[in-house]
């Protein structure tokens, strides 16, 4: 990211916890500047998905701040932060079983219902399935299908800035290589993305930049070949099979 981007999401010196006097973040800083496709990555229990919950507001910031496009939103709640223009899909129980892949995508769009024409239109460019499909119940769809539907509907709003956690986790290998192309699409219809995900290895293959999240800290930053191919990132994080070539 060069010094003059604009930066839609900025997160500094974050100290986060669930519980009274444990801290999961201890000084966790990042950001994203405005088009950016952004990974995080690190072991389990590096507080990589606290760290997406924390700025999406489901978990209280204790010490620092976060801004959107420069406002600050620190532990603002999870509608209104949708309202300001950040989507979020969570990890699970990203869809409503019982509803059909349109109902899902109402439900995306019950804050601005009257857009809903406008952009199913759009959303349904980027995920062609949901509108062939559009009548179906979510809880008879795949793994994979049910993972494009949660980031479909979470960008009915028309988010400044999209917010994925772990979107590859529990799907095949046919479905994960699906999922990342189509957050590359997203990405370049011009939404701005922050992801969380376990697959470390094409998370950097496929970002402009990345965090390796430790211990509730910043480990290692830089775009994602410079990390594909730093020997203490293989090392520590991705193995020696992972050397980009």
């Amino acid at each position: 990211m060069s010094d003059t981007s604009r930066l839609a999401l900025e997160a500094d010196d974050l100290v986060v916890g669930y519980l009274p006097g444990v801290d999961i973040l201890r000084g966790c800083s990042i950001d994203v500047a405005d088009g950016e496709l952004v990974g995080i990555i690190g072991p389990n229990g590096a507080g990589k998905s606290t760290l997406i919950k924390s700025l999406f507001g489901l978990v209280p910031v204790r010490k620092g701040s976060v801004h959107l496009d420069g406002e600050d939103i620190t532990s603002r709640s999870a509608h209104e932060l949708v309202e300001a223009g950040v989507g979020y899909v969570p990890q699970v129980n990203n869809v409503f079983p019982s509803l059909t892949i349109t109902e899902n995508l109402e439900m995306g769009a019950y804050a601005k219902p009257d857009r809903f024409d406008e952009r199913f239109e759009v959303v349904t460019e980027l995920f062609p399935l949901l509108r062939e499909r559009r009548t179906q119940a979510a809880g008879s769809l795949s793994g994979g299908e049910r993972q494009m539907l949660a980031m479909a509907r979470a960008l009915m709003t028309d988010p400044q800035v999209l917010l994925l956690d772990e979107p590859s986790a529990g799907l095949s290998p046919l479905y994960q290589g699906e999922v990342f192309e189509r957050v590359k699409g997203i990405n370049a219809a011009g939404v701005s993305v922050l992801m969380v995900e376990q697959n470390a290895h094409r998370c950097l293959q496929i970002c402009d930049r990345a965090y390796v999240l430790d211990q509730g800290q910043n480990a290692y930053t830089g775009t994602g070949v410079e990390l594909l191919n730093d020997p203490k990132v293989i090392e520590l994080y991705l193995g020696t099979l992972t050397r980009s070539r």
